[in-house]
């Protein structure tokens, strides 16, 4: 058996969309577990509640890994968690961590399959400065490392786009009250909001945005917008919005497609939407099991060699998720990245980046 630690958000900002997190990493090994599971041994997983504190977080999985519990850890949450799970970690399993997050991540036993901002930002913002004419960027983050650490990088971004970042303010986790900030970027005169903000967080950022009517001259452009914070957000709230990202419920090819129709055939046509964080534990679930074929049913602590010396990116044999192909280079997942405008409840896919 291979027992897994699945840390997804079952509370806090990101708890809306922890449902989908783990729905989509049980189908993933449901699917595996029908087809000789991970090099022949069965998953099984343990939700741990990612959206806790941080340390409550690494705690609790350092607790399982000392009693032999997981083989491997694997899941989405906030780069708070994985810089304080790392350490805990040590390399003792291999840890499959799904999130978007601010980039750089080296650590030994670590492998990465999120978005980053040099390869889900920059495009976007190019794309938005030639289309749409935007000039002056605010930020507007929630305050801790992958909202600032991105916000940083975005300053050099919008000089390469003839563009400048006029503002930017970071909140609490969990801010109930955005009125003032809304006021700033008002007053600002920007033409975008860049939202570096978590599930309810952006919720509410996105009702308020819209509540004064800024929605109708000021775009917002979200790194971390899923189907259910849209949902969340309702309509009348995401006029003018704009998300990037590796994966959305509306993308239009096979292997997407045939996600979404096996993932409602388990858990029914009112299953919450499955959106980027969702597909992206269901991938990483995927991973770990090609990763473990692929290095003889053991599973790796290190990244994969061949890339490291230059060779290219290395394809994992018998994976194929609802993105495609999986690719390694080092310990990061090489993949197509999105632009989608929000269309009532839906994204409207406008290109790839």
């Amino acid at each position: 058996m291979l027992s897994v630690a699945l840390v997804i958000p079952r509370s806090g900002p990101a708890g809306m969309f922890g449902l989908s997190c783990e729905l989509s990493a049980r189908l993933a090994a449901e699917e595996l577990n029908d087809a000789n599971g991970a090099g022949g041994k069965w998953i099984r997983l343990l939700p741990v509640d990612g959206g806790a504190a941080p340390r409550r977080v690494a705690l609790e999985t350092d607790r399982l890994i000392s009693l032999g519990m997981v083989d491997a850890v694997v899941g989405w949450h906030i780069s708070a968690v994985r810089q304080i799970l790392i350490p805990r970690v040590r390399s003792r399993v291999p840890y499959v961590y799904t999130a978007l997050y601010e980039g750089g991540e080296r650590s030994p036993g670590v492998f990465v399959t999120g978005e980053t901002p040099a390869r889900q930002l920059l495009p976007a913002m190019r794309l938005l400065g030639e289309a749409r004419r935007v000039r002056r960027w605010y930020v507007v983050g929630n305050d801790y490392v992958w909202p600032r650490m991105t916000a940083r990088a975005a300053h050099g971004y919008a000089r390469a786009c003839g563009a400048r970042i006029i503002g930017e303010v970071f909140v609490p986790l969990g801010t109930r009250d955005f009125a003032r900030v809304i006021r700033r970027v008002d007053w600002s005169g920007a033409d975008a909001v860049l939202m570096l903000l978590v599930g309810d967080d952006a919720v509410l950022f996105n009702r308020e945005f819209a509540t004064i009517g800024l929605h109708q001259r000021c775009l917002r452009l979200s790194t971390l917008m899923d189907e259910n914070m849209l949902l969340a957000s309702g309509p009348e709230a995401t006029v003018g919005l704009w998300a990037t990202a590796g994966y959305f419920e509306t993308l239009a090819t096979p292997e997407s497609l045939g996600f979404g129709a096996r993932y409602a055939r388990r858990f029914g046509v009112h299953a919450p939407p499955v959106g980027s964080p969702g597909e992206s534990c269901y991938e990483g679930i995927r991973l770990l099991a090609a990763l473990a074929s692929m290095t003889g049913h053991r599973l790796p602590r290190r990244p994969l060699p061949g890339p490291s010396t230059g060779a290219g990116p290395v394809d994992l044999p018998g994976f194929e998720g609802a993105r495609g192909i999986l690719r390694l280079r080092g310990n990061h997942v090489e993949q197509p990245v999105y632009l989608a405008e929000a269309d009532g409840p839906d994204f409207h896919v406008r290109t790839q980046l």
